[in-house]
């Protein structure tokens, strides 16, 4: 195990926080999709992530990127294995674009239904699908001595890894239902502050219950935690941090309250990266046969190539991003010129 290893393992890490956090709200808002209660309200929901949610998938292509040349075994082993599972959540992802580039092409409300059905449908799936990826890495999959996954399709849906789905998909409505509230005028922002209250428990209890369950079901998690007994604040300073959020939430300060479930989702990562490291991908019952940083990452002339690439245009798209977000602040009025969906 190299120090380039190592390093690829948290930039693959950097990857999925940006991606959960950045597109977790937008999924997060078409969720809420079908609870605009008019057209104009549903416009508006599309139109607070219009300038953003196509850059926003940027970070889940990278982190398949860094798979694919950093981590080539857990590419192969992850993307065959999977197979039928990612081909799901490719087809709810394109069926997400479809339904949001297509809603406002026809003026029928007929029209318009079917692709906001289609568009919050999609959401809601993908969203769960992600977490039950997840879960199922989390857990460890069934792997044979040739690093081939050796289950079916409906192994992949368990116990532990449905409960990380339905916490993904709390999580993310929450994220997204503070996102509404920020960007959303008058009543919409109203109920959204409700939605907001409702997925704010709702993640806070999950979160809870998927920490005792991972404690008393997924003791190989803990491994880690138990060697070095400081990691024990990421778990800590998470439920502190989803508290924060829904307190500051309820006391209308909704941008701290979206900063602050965007740093819970990033401190769950690390908790992630914590408890697998330096496992990627572990095997179910025959760590010996896991995929980790060792046997699983490309030569250091790689990764070193790749470290070069990332330092010159990592910073490039996080400053695109941030102007981006610059550019597109404040609240969404469906009446402007630059209102499209």
């Amino acid at each position: 195990m190299t120090i380039l290893g190592i390093i690829w393992f948290f930039l693959l890490g950097v990857l999925f926080i940006g991606y959960s956090i950045l597109d977790g709200f937008d999924l997060g808002v078409g969720v809420w999709h079908l609870r605009g209660r008019r057209d104009e309200e549903r416009r508006t929901m599309l139109n607070s992530i219009g300038p953003v949610w196509d850059g926003n998938e940027v970070w889940l292509i990278s982190a398949g990127g860094v798979l694919f040349g950093a981590f080539p075994s857990v590419y192969a082993t992850v993307f065959s294995g999977f197979y039928l599972a990612l081909m799901l959540i490719l087809l709810v992802l394109m069926l997400r674009a479809i339904a949001f580039e297509f809603r406002s092409k026809h003026e029928s409300p007929r029209w318009r239904n079917t692709w906001d059905i289609v568009f919050s449908l999609s959401s809601i799936v993908a969203t769960i699908l992600f977490g039950v990826a997840l879960g199922n890495i989390l857990r460890g999959v069934p792997l044979d001595k040739n690093a081939l996954y050796t289950a079916g399709f409906l192994a992949l849906l368990n116990p532990y890894a449905l409960l990380i789905g339905v916490l993904s998909l709390a999580m993310f409505a929450y994220h997204g239902a503070l996102y509404i509230v920020m960007k959303a005028p008058g009543e919409l922002e109203n109920r959204a502050r409700g939605w907001a209250g409702t997925a704010g428990m709702a993640y806070l209890i999950l979160f809870v219950i998927a920490s005792v369950f991972t404690a008393f079901f997924q003791p190989h998690l803990l491994r880690n935690y138990g060697r070095f007994p400081a990691l024990w604040a990421l778990p800590i300073i998470t439920i502190c941090m989803i508290v924060f959020s829904t307190a500051q939430h309820r006391r209308g300060r909704c941008r701290s309250s979206f900063i602050a479930s965007s740093a819970s989702i990033a401190l769950m990562w690390l908790m992630v990266g914590a408890g697998l490291y330096p496992n990627l991908v572990p095997a179910l019952g025959m760590p010996e046969r896991s995929i980790n940083i060792a046997n699983g990452a490309s030569s250091d002339s790689t990764l070193l190539a790749m470290l070069v690439i990332a330092v010159l245009f990592l910073p490039l798209v996080v400053g695109y991003t941030i102007w981006v977000y610059r550019v597109f602040k404040g609240k969404v009025d469906v009446s402007s010129e630059y209102a499209h969906y």
